[in-house]
């Protein structure tokens, strides 16, 4: 059901008692502030204030806080405790705005002093920001329409050395990947606009290598081109890319900023691959940040159509099961007339061994594998990266996926909930 205000979800830790650390949290994001005002009437109060809808404490003998920053004055044994609580909003206090959304739901809170630890879980958002903002223009059906993937995994790697190479070393490299029948490729998120490898040279040299291969055999590959800088060299960059008639383009999320995002997904008429790099300084810490099941709903509406959630014995600190849970969200509808859904892509020391289990935990191949040394440092060479790990894949899918999966749907998003 769509909620009819804003909700938010959190894990909190604080030293005092969690009613009350939930309702100054509460306070804070709304009308309220640290001392009693004339102006904040009973009358005011119902109108806007946010309001503690949940409030589950399950640990009250926590002996130390998980940040050691609360500007509280403790006793050496002092006990904190851990909660779960749920924060709501009127959406008349902020409208359907996005940017005003971060600011309600993820501002200040991380700095009161009454908490030592405070992590955003979920969101839930209603129906006027699927009126608002346009979410994927593509999302699964029209990246496989246009990479020519009907069923089945994209299988993809990364331009690897990351940088160093100039634009025809990269279109030579494209050229060799081609050949070994990759579906999708993308540059690497430190390869930008540099004099050593200038985008337009880049696009250039790499759009003529994959026409000259798509009028020979037929396939078009799919290039996630990185265009993150400011707003009018991404419009520029974007408008040189459908020029040359590319089918992919690529933007750091945490770079470009949730407007930069917005304004990219309104402007574009290509897919925009959704990189996430600089996701651990939200998240790391299991006490502070963000989950992604709250995060990736915001660049969904704001227009991702592909979203990295990291992959399985990745070389990162992210556990399976987190990395599965963060890809069946993107997999999950974000309203009930506007689902948003996009691509998880799999990346992170991905090899043709993470196939069998990817799948039985996903159930789904609605997803870009993207495997840079596996395929770039296999002993083979890169054709035969390509075909290992395309091999696994089709061998994988033949296994039944883990229960809590659900049935196989190759070629289907799930629905089901995260």
């Amino acid at each position: 059901m769509t909620p009819t205000r804003i909700e938010a979800d959190y894990l909190l830790e604080t030293p005092i008692d969690p009613r009350k650390a939930a309702e100054v949290m509460a306070g804070e994001q709304s009308s309220g502030t640290f001392v009693p005002i004339p102006g904040e009437t009973p009358e005011l109060k119902a109108r806007a204030a946010a309001r503690v809808e949940r409030l589950d404490v399950f640990e009250d003998d926590v002996r130390a806080p998980s940040l050691p920053t609360a500007g509280l004055s403790i006793a050496t044994d002092a006990r904190w405790s851990r909660a779960a609580v749920t924060l709501s909003w009127p959406i008349d206090n902020i409208g359907p705005s996005l940017p005003n959304l971060m600011a309600t739901v993820a501002g200040n809170l991380f700095e009161l002093k009454q908490v030592s630890g405070l992590r955003l879980l979920d969101i839930r958002l209603p129906a006027a920001f699927a009126e608002a903002y346009p979410g994927p223009r593509f999302g699964v059906a029209g990246t496989r329409r246009l990479a020519g993937v009907e069923a089945g995994p994209l299988i993809g790697t990364i331009i690897k050395p990351s940088v160093g190479f100039g634009p025809e070393e990269t279109a030579d490299l494209v050229a060799t990947l081609c050949g070994a029948g990759i579906d999708f490729i993308k540059d690497d998120q430190l390869q930008s606009d540099g004099p050593a490898c200038p985008f337009d040279e880049r696009a250039q040299a790499v759009m003529r290598v994959i026409d000259d291969h798509a009028d020979r055999t037929g396939k078009k590959v799919m290039f996630a081109f990185n265009l993150t800088g400011d707003l009018n060299q991404m419009r520029r960059r974007h408008d040189l890319l459908v020029e040359l008639g590319a089918t992919c383009l690529m933007a750091s999320l945490n770079s470009v900023g949730l407007v930069g995002m917005i304004e990219l997904g309104r402007h574009t008429q290509l897919p925009i691959h959704a990189h996430r790099n600089g996701w651990g300084y939200l998240s790391r810490h299991p006490m502070l940040g963000w989950s992604y099941v709250a995060w990736q709903k915001i660049w969904r509406l704001a227009g991702a159509d592909h979203m990295h959630v990291n992959g399985l014995q990745n070389k990162f600190f992210e556990d399976d099961a987190s990395v599965i849970a963060s890809a069946r969200t993107c997999l999950t509808p974000l309203f009930p007339d506007k689902p948003c859904l996009v691509m998880p892509v799999f990346s992170s020391g991905q090899t043709a061994a993470q196939a069998p289990g990817t799948w039985r935990a996903l159930g789904t191949t609605d997803l870009i594998v993207t495997a840079g040394g596996g395929i770039m440092a296999y002993p083979d060479g890169p054709a035969g990266g390509v075909a290992a790990l395309r091999d696994a894949w089709e061998a994988a899918i033949k296994l039944p996926p883990d229960a809590e999966a659900g049935p196989p749907r190759s070629g289907q998003a799930r629905r089901d909930s995260a």
